[in-house]
């Protein structure tokens, strides 16, 4: 049955994906056989059939261990490279059939596709009309930040390669002629073969502006080019009538952020001058982006005077050009005789190049002073009647100078509390000061002079992480301050991370209220003010189940506050890219916060692998925005608020009951004696380090406990173990205990149906269930001696698992999620494989080892297969 039920999900694999994967494996198979012989290929189907084996039950765990055990320690790292490269070649067609499928949904049809703009809009129209579309849209923002939190197991010359193998895929699937398509299979064969012998893990260990830089690819290849499209979709879904010949209906609603080259807590290399040096690599590539889209505008404009006469106000920006800069604009005369509008636009493009080379006599001193030639432009199109040259791709330009301005992203500094009070004790003190006042001090002097050069939507957002008080506020707005004349404009934002911090957030908020430095800004601002919830800590500290109603509750608390104060509150999402940390579909998650808490507004945290799994493709990166908006727009309506609200009050009861014991058991488990030890025993979670995957320390402090663990090593190292604790842990006995206290499983049957929360929560942890594996688990779990801990969590697993199955009425894992399903048991088999080949390292290395070659050779092996089973299941923290 087990066979069958595998084999069937095998052949409802798309065929066009299943062609790509069976290409790509094929390829990698023969590249194998060329680099190590048949007897390598053998080696690598041995151990795939033993595994898929394993899963139904044809063939004992016992064997597959023995199997593996039986290699010398080169062909055991060699097996586990394969299975690492496959899921990468096996990633990208899964990335390539879902662009398949967004173009095959993206046709005419009978309305709008689900989870776009245009079905928003349609939703909001149907229910409240016209205004109050025309109101949604108004106050629509979405803020993406970027972080370099190190969750991206990949090195870049990985990334880069699979990116070519992407190419060459894709222009084979375009149907190229027969010798077109020989030497595009040559090239694939070259590029697999080359991916193949590239070192997997990074050589050396990452510095904040290498980070800084990696995220430029995802703004060089897609995010530049994507953002004036979603504004197009926009556009449509608003008025479909004149799209890109009248002026358009949308404005640019998103603003991206970014905490790389800006986070310093906890991180020491990130300092006052790489703050300094990651704000100009990002002015770099936007002005270099916008010079070029400038200059390609400026050289297709070729309309003429005499059919498209300019504008009284752009003859005399082009005197005042020719009076300031005569030589250039002689030149660009030259070249575009009679064509006025082109001559502008190339002024435009040469001035761009001199602000990023700051040659100040020709150089635009602020974006604002781009926007007004750009619009002089567009303005004296659309008055000699060319509306289409006017709202076509000199808008698109436009949007781009508005979403990015001259900085790209707005850099946001986040420090933790404990180390503003020192400084502001030691500045008040006066005399010599620390090396960290020093570096607090420096950092604000930066954020001043990156205002200067940039504007303050350059960086003006300073995040108190560990936010206990409103004087942790206080403090920054007063070290800012000492520096008199020069200090910078700043809003200081709190973090709340552990579940007493959530519960005390109103009473740090109305405390805030009383700094005059906050009154100042309220009144500056409209009264906006921003906060923050950390989802990752809350959930290490309370268990996913407590944790997600903590911050619900919190939510809900800000959002009155909020009301009762008359400001205008963004809450910002610090969520991961795993389910342990907040992760999960976006679109969901937004629908499950509290009624009023979103109110058109969301920012949220994007991290490690999220930022190129998001935004790392066109076509991608519009689907998960589109979806993103669609959610906020669609949570922000009352009629949705009113059944999240009325599910809330009927249901809340029963889901106080959950968190309670829930949070026992998850407390329990994590303060058992000796438990920190055990986890660094049955865990990679001490050579996870050595990944090199991210600048900065696992640990905030050199303490060895699980108090200053970071949840990323925290998450990454139980997702190896196939554990995934921190996905579901205590959910079992939280369910447990309500179904034994009064509450019949058809009570929480409708909680499931009704409320989006208690929805998301059972979703969730049902996905991360699905990506567990109980027999692997145990193997790992038995490494740390300790088998009355080991059973406790085997226990939990097996009565969260049971009780998810009866409250969704599922009869298997993610059995309403057919493509997600398909794709984690095709994929599971392959990942127990590299999960049996560290399994081998790990038990070795903590038996000890006594040679320093093999013990050097066991850690590649085991660091090896933590890059593949990351690749494998595609999450890591």
């Amino acid at each position: 049955m087990a066979t069958n039920t595998r084999e069937s999900r095998r052949q409802d694999l798309p065929e066009p994906l299943r062609r790509d994967v069976r290409l790509l494996g094929t390829m990698l198979g023969d590249g194998l056989v060329e680099y190590g012989g048949r007897e390598l290929l053998d080696d690598v189907e041995r151990l795939r059939h033993a595994v898929i084996g394993a899963r139904r039950g044809e063939v004992d765990g016992a064997d597959v261990t023995a199997l593996v055990d039986g290699w010398t320690l080169e062909r055991a790292e060699q097996v586990a490279r394969a299975f690492t490269v496959y899921f990468h070649l096996t990633n990208l067609a899964e990335e390539h059939h879902r662009i398949r499928t967004l173009r095959e949904r993206d046709v005419p049809g009978d309305g709008p596709v689900r989870g776009t703009v245009a079905a928003a809009a349609e939703e909001i129209r149907a229910a409240a009309g016209e205004a109050a579309l025309a109101a949604a849209i108004d106050g629509l923002e979405f803020r993406p930040v970027f972080t370099a939190h190190p969750t991206e197991a990949r090195r870049r010359a990985v990334v880069t390669a699979i990116q070519r193998i992407s190419d060459l895929l894709a222009a084979l699937n375009a149907g190229p002629g027969e010798s077109e398509r020989e030497d595009i299979e040559r090239r694939l064969r070259e590029e697999i073969d080359l991916l193949w012998r590239t070192a997997l893990r990074r050589h050396a260990q990452m510095d904040p502006l290498d980070e800084v830089r990696t995220a430029m690819a995802a703004f060089d290849e897609t995010i530049f080019r994507v953002v004036p499209q979603i504004y197009r979709t926009l556009d449509r879904a608003i008025d479909p009538d004149g799209v890109g010949a009248r002026p358009p209906k949308a404005r640019p609603y998103l603003r991206f952020g970014s905490w790389i080259g800006g986070d310093r807590d906890g991180n020491p290399f990130v300092t006052a001058q790489v703050t300094r040096d990651a704000v100009l690599i990002q002015a770099d590539h936007v002005l270099r982006a916008l010079q070029a889209t400038c200059a390609r505008i400026g050289r297709e404009l070729t309309v003429h005077d005499t059919t498209t006469p300019a504008s009284a106000e752009l003859r005399n920006a082009l005197a005042a050009a020719r009076t300031a800069h005569p030589a250039r604009l002689a030149e660009i005369a030259k070249r575009s005789p009679g064509e006025p509008h082109r001559q502008l636009l190339m002024y435009a493009a040469a001035r761009i190049g001199a602000t990023r080379s700051r040659d100040a006599d020709l150089a635009y001193t602020s974006p604002d002073e781009l926007l007004a030639d750009l619009r002089v432009v567009q303005e004296s199109l659309a008055a000699a009647g060319a509306a289409r040259q006017a709202y076509g791709r000199v808008q698109h330009l436009i949007w781009q100078v508005e979403t990015f301005g001259f900085h790209l992203a707005e850099l946001e500094i986040r420090q933790h509390s404990e180390l503003h009070a020192q400084a502001l004790a030691e500045v008040r003190a006066g005399g010599e000061r620390g090396e960290m006042t020093e570096e607090i001090i420096d950092t604000l002097r930066v954020v001043a002079w990156i205002q200067q050069r940039f504007g303050e939507r350059a960086a003006r957002r300073y995040i108190v992480s560990f936010t206990r008080s409103a004087e942790d506020m206080a403090n920054v707005y007063e070290l800012a301050a000492s520096l008199g004349d020069r200090a910078p404009v700043l809003d200081v934002i709190p973090l709340f991370e552990t579940g007493e911090d959530l519960e005390n957030a109103v009473n740090v908020l109305d405390g805030m209220l009383e700094i005059p430095a906050v009154q100042e800004r309220l009144a500056a601002t409209g009264r906006r003010m921003e906060v923050m919830l950390g989802y990752s800590d809350s959930a290490k500290q309370l268990g996913p189940t407590s944790a997600t109603l903590r911050l619900y509750d919190t939510q809900e608390a800000l959002a009155a506050w909020a009301e009762r104060n008359g400001v205008t509150l963004t809450l910002f999402h610090g969520r991961g890219g795993s389910l342990g940390r907040g992760g999960g579909p976006a679109g969901r998650a937004i629908l499950a916060q509290a009624p009023g808490s979103v109110a058109g507004r969301f920012k949220v945290t994007e991290q490690g692998e999220v930022i190129f799994a998001r935004y790392g493709h066109p076509q991608i990166a519009r689907r998960h925005v589109e979806q993103v908006t669609n959610a906020v727009l669609l949570a922000s309506t009352a009629a949705v608020e009113d059944r999240a609200r009325a599910a809330a009050d009927r249901f809340r009861p029963l889901a106080d009951k959950i968190s309670d014991a829930a949070r026992t058991a998850f407390r329990s488990l994590i303060e058992a004696d000796g438990f920190a030890e055990w986890f660094g025993r049955v865990s990679p979670l001490g050579e996870i380090g050595e990944l090199r995957i991210g600048s900065r320390p696992a640990r905030r402090k050199a303490a060895r406990g699980l108090e200053d663990l970071r949840a990323i090593p925290w998450v990454f190292a139980w997702t190896q173990t196939r554990v995934n604790l921190p996905g579901w842990y205590g959910l079992g006995s939280g369910l447990a205990a309500v179904s034994g206290d009064g509450a019949d499983l058809a009570e929480l049957q409708e909680a499931y149906e009704a409320w989006p929360l208690f929805q998301s929560l059972l979703d969730n942890a049902e996905m991360s269930l699905a990506k567990s594996d109980r027999a692997i688990a145990e193997r790992y779990l038995a490494l740390g001696d300790r088998p009355e801990l080991a059973e406790t969590v085997l226990a939990e697993y097996d009565r969260t698992r049971a009780l998810v199955l009866a409250v969704t009425g599922h009869e298997r894992l993610l059995e309403n999620r057919k493509v997600l399903s398909r794709a984690v048991e095709l994929r599971n088999p392959y990942v127990d494989a590299l999960s049996h080949l560290q399994l081998r390292a790990l038990t070795a290395l903590r038996a000890g080892v006594a040679d320093e070659a093999e013990r050097k050779r066991l850690e590649d092996l085991l660091l090896l297969s933590v890059n593949g089973v990351a690749a494998g299941l595609q999450n890591t923290g």
